[in-house]
């Protein structure tokens, strides 16, 4: 099978946008979790930066798992069940538990260091403070977690259709078909627990969604796995975007202060319809524009995997300290920050690329060489 290199590419890309979004994302105040606050309470202080969380949450995380089942569909018909789930617990399953000891605990640091400045951790063992780090550093590794439970769900799900039957009749959807499948993104959401009780798991359900991710996870296995589908989207791409964008401004316009991860806000009506049209919109576009490589598409298509697993350091060791013990102006933070997790995130995969046992335990790399392996 050819590669597509359009895929490939807004992979990456996508991958570089989570980076981005990070860095907003840690400075926000608008009652996201997680971060640091902002540089001022809302409404007061507006913080009209944060407009990039409104731009780009609503669709970029699903579409990772929905690229993320079509790129099973495609090693599935190269590998065997079994050869493949075990190349996905290494890639995926690794990292995100045995690398949370290793690499994420340093990330839990600092996610934990408020707590300790107030004296939360105050006479607790230095074994058990480590082992609240490694756990609290999970971080964006949430994404490898659920991705690899819904690998196993695949599985069985592959079992039920052994004749690829269902897949087939799939491939037949035409344009409306396709974006009717948009109702299935808001059941999705729906599944949301929309007032979680307080401790309690409700909140770490609604911040996994693993029942959400499972259907653009199954639509691109199933649907957009499919040559015929991809051809849909690229004709269809520009009054797709079009009408993601116009969607998308009414939806940050009417909605801007809010907290854009609540359930109640994910499920909303419109923030679906908005985030469905750009999946669609960001596929079909990158099939017309961008069905091409190069050497720096090539080493990004190896790397981001890598840069997305370790990135998460650069932003809370580096966010955090600029924050408390700086005085430097909010822009320049952003900058600052932006800058430095896009440099040196691509020099962390690196370095960890070449420590043997280390890079299986963080990358889920057995060898040095780079794998062109799509999560």
């Amino acid at each position: 099978m050819e590669r597509k290199h359009w895929m490939d590419n807004l992979r990456w890309v996508t991958v570089l946008l989570v980076l981005f979004y990070h860095v907003f994302y840690f400075y926000n105040n608008k009652g996201v979790f997680g971060g640091v606050g902002g540089f001022g309470e809302y409404p007061q202080y507006k913080q009209y930066q944060d407009v990039v969380m409104y731009i780009l949450y609503p669709w970029f995380m699903p579409l990772l798992f929905l690229l993320a089942g079509a790129s099973s569909r495609y090693a599935l018909q190269k590998q065997s069940g079994k050869e493949w789930f075990k190349s996905r617990t290494r890639k995926l399953l690794v990292p995100g538990t045995i690398g949370l000891f290793v690499f994420h605990w340093m990330v839990g640091y600092f996610n934990t260091v408020v707590a300790s400045r107030q004296g939360v951790f105050d006479g607790v063992p230095a074994i058990a403070k480590y082992f609240m780090m490694a756990i609290s550093g999970t971080g964006p590794l949430w994404f490898i977690q659920v991705l690899w439970l819904l690998c196993l769900v695949l599985l069985l799900v592959r079992a039920i259709d052994r004749k690829d039957r269902f897949w087939n009749w799939c491939g037949k959807a035409n344009l409306v078909v396709i974006i009717l499948l948009g109702v299935l993104f808001w059941v999705g959401e729906q599944t949301l627990i929309k007032n979680p009780r307080p401790e309690s798991l409700d909140g770490l359900l609604n911040l996994y969604k693993p029942l959400f991710y499972l259907v653009p996870f199954l639509l691109g296995y199933f649907v957009f796995s499919h040559d015929e589908v991809h051809a849909k989207l690229e004709k269809a791409w520009i009054p797709l975007l079009a009408c993601a964008v116009v969607a998308g401004a009414v939806l940050i316009i009417s909605t801007f202060g809010q907290d854009n991860t609540s359930p109640q806000y994910l499920g909303s009506p419109l923030n679906c319809l908005y985030g469905w049209l750009m999946c669609l919109a960001m596929m079909g576009w990158f099939k017309a524009r961008f069905n091409r490589t190069g050497a720096f598409a090539g080493y990004m298509t190896r790397s981001s995997y890598g840069i997305y697993i370790v990135h998460y350091l650069v932003i809370a060791s580096l966010g955090y300290m600029m924050k408390y013990y700086t005085s430097l102006a909010p822009w320049m933070m952003y900058v600052i920050l932006f800058l430095a997790v896009m440099v040196l995130s691509p020099v962390i995969y690196e370095i960890i690329c070449r420590i043997p046992f280390v890079r299986w335990c963080v990358l889920g790399i057995k060898k040095q060489k780079h794998e062109l392996q799509a999560v």
